[in-house]
Order: structure tokens, then C-alpha cells, then sequence
């Protein structure tokens, strides 16, 4: 795994050793039930298990991605980070939190108003035209997902003529337009679920060492998705195991960051598959 390390409000933190991203979600209709967070004592609750089990990040969410997912207006999306964000601000000050949203002007509010320390964003820019100049400015890092269309559309959107080839082109020309802009901290992640296909997901993962070539943290979300419950038959609740197959796999060919409902398990992969990599 290569040494790579991410400004994070004038810290340089480390990612030689994989990092687990904890999902804090606070939308009504996430494909996961188990990790749907709307009371404070329950974002309070996922919190503190987020950090209790080894999460290094949190990763709060209002508008839910799932394909077919309900849209949801900016002011409902921002007062719902809100609540979480006020907790983590007032309780959990230390703690390194990541919001999940496509829109620029949510991204300011959480990072001005509440700390927020890096914006992962699902579209990759392509939803709100002001987002790069937007987190050029705030100068915080910045998540890079590969998906085509929106939520709603993106399972239109998996037609390719050679998949790795065009999902890098695109990146890289993102990528590039970042760096012009300032932006010097930016994740890569291949968006698994998103515009791809149950083969193309396998495809992505068998491949994912292709995305070495960038030279930038590589965050993988596979957890409990349909590419495990949908191959094996069951539902996002009972794939844990598969999750924790897939995050393992992903470890072993070069990512830094796991994004994840379940903690304690991705932790556990992290460390098993450090350790075997150092005994060779």
C-alpha cells in the first residue's frame, strides 16, 4: 500500500495503515434500515459506536442515493445534516466528520457553520456546477465518485464500451480540473452500485488496482449492497459476511479508505490484512 496522507484541517493524517469511514445516515428511506438515524439520541447512540468500534471518520448523509430514492429539497437536506452536525460539533469536537452531499451550498453551510472537514460527493461535480470552485475555496478534501446520471436515473447510465478505460478517463479529467482549482486532497472512489451493473461491480473490484495509476487515496463502498445480496440471495440485512468478503478483497488490492454501516467488522479486516501483507 503506498504511503498516502490527506491535509485535514491543517493535519496531515496518515492513510499507511487503511482508515474505516463510519456511516452516519440521516435520511428516512436508506436502503439499509438498520442505519437510518433520525432522533438525537439515536445519531447520538451510531456515533459513539462509530468511534467506540475504531471508525477514524464519519460520514453524515441526508438524501438518501439509492436508485429510485424520494428527491429531496437543499433546506430538508441541510436541516437534517444539521442535527447530527450540531452534536458532533458540541460533543465530538476531535472527531474528523465527511459530509455526503452533491450540493456546493450544503457543502459550505456544514463546512463554515459546523467544521465539517471533507465533502464526499456521490456525482463527482456533475450535479451542482459551483461544487469544485466551492471546495477549491473551502480547501477541505474532496471525494470523487464515479457515477453517471443521478440517483434516480444511474441504472440507465451502464452502457460501456470498455468500463476502466472511460471510468478512468472520466476521473482523471476531474481529477485535473481539481488541481487547477487548488484542490490538492482528493479521494478516488469508483462509486461501486453506481451506473454499474452486478458483473461490472465484480469487474470494478477484480480491477481495482487499475486505479493505482492516480497516485490518491482510494475509498471503497461496497457495504451491504446489492452486489452482495442481490449475487447471493438474500437482503442488505443479512450481508455482513459478504460485505466484510468484498472489503478484504478490496484491502488487499489498494484501498485506503472502507466505507461502512458495520465498524468493529471492517476494523477487524483492516487489521488482519495489514498484518498479512507485513509478513511476507
Amino acid at each position: 500500500m503506498n504511503h498516502k496522507s490527506l491535509n485535514i484541517k491543517g493535519t496531515l493524517t496518515s492513510l499507511e495503515e487503511p482508515t474505516v469511514m463510519g456511516i452516519l445516515n440521516i435520511t428516512p428511506d436508506s436502503f439499509y434500515s438498520n442505519s437510518r438515524k433520525q432522533t438525537e439520541k439515536d445519531i447520538d447512540e451510531r456515533i459513539q459506536t462509530i468511534l467506540s468500534e475504531g471508525g477514524s471518520i464519519i460520514d453524515v448523509g441526508g438524501y438518501s442515493s439509492r436508485p429510485d430514492a424520494v428527491e429531496v429539497s437543499e433546506d430538508e437536506e441541510a436541516s437534517r445534516l444539521i442535527v447530527a452536525l450540531r452534536i458532533l460539533k458540541e460533543h465530538y469536537p476531535e472527531t474528523i466528520v465527511s459530509v455526503d452531499t452533491f450540493r456546493a451550498g450544503v457543502a459550505r453551510t456544514c463546512v463554515e457553520d459546523y467544521g465539517v472537514a471533507m465533502i464526499n460527493d456521490i456525482s463527482g461535480g456533475d450535479l451542482d456546477k459551483d461544487m469544485f470552485d466551492t471546495v477549491a475555496e473551502l480547501q477541505v478534501p474532496y471525494i470523487l465518485m464515479h457515477m453517471r446520471g443521478t440517483p434516480q436515473t444511474m441504472q440507465q447510465h451502464t452502457d460501456y464500451g470498455n468500463m476502466m478505460e472511460e471510468i478512468i478517463l472520466e476521473l482523471s479529467k476531474k481529477v485535473r480540473r481539481l488541481n487547477q482549482l487548488g484542490v490538492n486532497d482528493v479521494v478516488i472512489d469508483p462509486g461501486f452500485g453506481f451506473s454499474k451493473t452486478l458483473d461490472q461491480n465484480y469487474l470494478l473490484m477484480n480491477r481495482l488496482k487499475d486505479f493505482s495509476v492516480f497516485e490518491l487515496p482510494l475509498l471503497v463502498g461496497i457495504s451491504r449492497k446489492s452486489m452482495i445480496y442481490r449475487l447471493l440471495g438474500n437482503t442488505p440485512e443479512e450481508s455482513l459476511n459478504g460485505t466484510v468478503v468484498l472489503n478484504t478483497l478490496a484491502l488487499m488490492n489498494g484501498a485506503d479508505i472502507l466505507r461502512v454501516h458495520d465498524v468493529k467488522a471492517a476494523r477487524e479486516a483492516v487489521c488482519i490484512v495489514s498484518k498479512y501483507i507485513k509478513s511476507h
